[in-house]
């Protein structure tokens, strides 16, 4: 899980496994005020659906090697498809280009799964920086819901 990219200052942006060395400081990890609609306050609860829930998987982000952030994905065998979900960018590090270059590599790394067939991810649909976000990625909405959420899925294989 070595697949790197960088942010707008040229740092290497990395996805890491959560272990005993950094689940702190991924826990830790909190969007701005603002933001808290959208996403859950503390980058803990994504965690906790990791380790419970049995479903999602979770990642951290990293910067230099210095934790900025999380990200999650899981499986839907019902659905056939993987699902991005859980992304949290610490507060601090807004701004500087980090969100774009994780899921890049999240899908990079889905994408080499030999059962990739489709990978979506949801969002409030007032989370217009979600949006510009996924939109400028690739995915394009679907129509679906996700409780509250809107769907958007990449049209295929090698997009982003």
């Amino acid at each position: 899980m070595n697949e790197q990219t960088h942010d707008r200052s040229g740092r290497a942006i990395r996805l890491v496994p959560v272990d005993d060395d950094n689940w702190r400081a991924v826990a830790d990890v909190a969007p701005r005020d603002d933001q808290r609609g959208f996403v859950a306050a503390l980058a803990a609860r994504y965690l906790l659906l990791s380790m419970r829930g049995g479903v999602w998987t979770s990642l951290g982000i990293t910067a230099d090697d210095r934790v900025v952030g999380h990200i999650m994905w899981a499986y839907d065998d019902e659905g056939d498809a993987y699902w991005i979900g859980g992304m949290v960018v610490d507060a601090a590090e807004q701004g500087r280009g980090v969100g774009g270059p994780a899921v890049r590599a999240l899908v990079r790394l889905l994408e080499d799964r030999p059962d990739c067939r489709r990978i979506c991810l949801s969002y409030h649909p007032d989370n217009a920086a979600a949006a510009r976000l996924y939109e400028r990625l690739g995915f394009e909405l679907t129509g679906e819901r996700e409780d509250d959420e809107v769907v958007a899925a990449l049209p295929g294989p090698g997009v982003v």
